[in-house]
């Protein structure tokens, strides 16, 4: 008769064998193809790419389930990723630009005041352009009187050349003189949104 002590060394013989064959036992997948048959394999099988796939056991049981992403799909996470990526961004500057504005202005006047000081700094240049635009106007106005002299006549080379240079000088100054009256607009435009930020950052302090 064995001894339990027998009977016991026995068993865990037999499981020390046992166990090896079960680790060595490979899993297998399964899934159901786009043109609905059924697919097994050791390894994914192609037309299983982008279906649900079961992996399963040496007994056939189910170890996991995969779900695979279609082409699509990544594209639409991808999407949504990056849109979620540019909204903390612009969260992140927004709350940087209100604590500069915070930290530029202690009052609705400051930003007046600054608005008064740019709009005068802005005028001024206006004001300038307007001033030699008169006087491009004048020898403008001066070489026709000399144009005129010649009418039906060949103009001399020089006022010939003269009348080109001033209707290009004409042009240059006008764009300068729109591109201030565009930069005054601009600073009301920038005072005015700093203006109504403010007023929400501070409202109830």
């Amino acid at each position: 008769m064995l001894r339990p002590t027998t009977i016991t060394l026995a068993l865990a013989a037999v499981a020390a064998v046992a166990l090896p064959r079960l680790a060595d036992a490979q899993a297998f997948y399964r899934c159901v193809g786009k043109d609905g048959k059924k697919y097994y394999s050791a390894t994914i099988p192609r037309p299983c790419i982008g279906q649900p796939i079961e992996e399963l056991d040496s007994h056939g049981m189910v170890i996991r389930r995969i779900v695979q992403e279609t082409p699509e799909q990544r594209a639409a996470k991808e999407a949504e990723r990056k849109k979620e990526a540019e909204a903390a961004a612009a969260a992140q500057e927004e709350r940087r630009r209100n604590r500069a504005l915070l930290a530029t202005y202690t009052s609705v006047k400051d930003i007046d005041d600054q608005e008064s000081r740019a709009l005068a700094g802005v005028q001024k240049e206006l004001d300038s352009a307007n001033e030699r635009m008169k006087m491009i106007q004048a020898r403008k106005a001066k070489i026709e009187r000399e144009t005129a002299k010649y009418k039906g006549q060949p103009l001399p080379p020089q006022l010939k050349s003269d009348a080109a240079n001033i209707e290009v000088e004409v042009s240059a100054q006008n764009d300068l003189i729109e591109a201030k009256k565009k930069a005054a607009e601009a600073v009301k435009t920038k005072y005015a949104e700093d203006r109504k930020r403010f007023i929400e950052l501070t409202k109830g302090n």
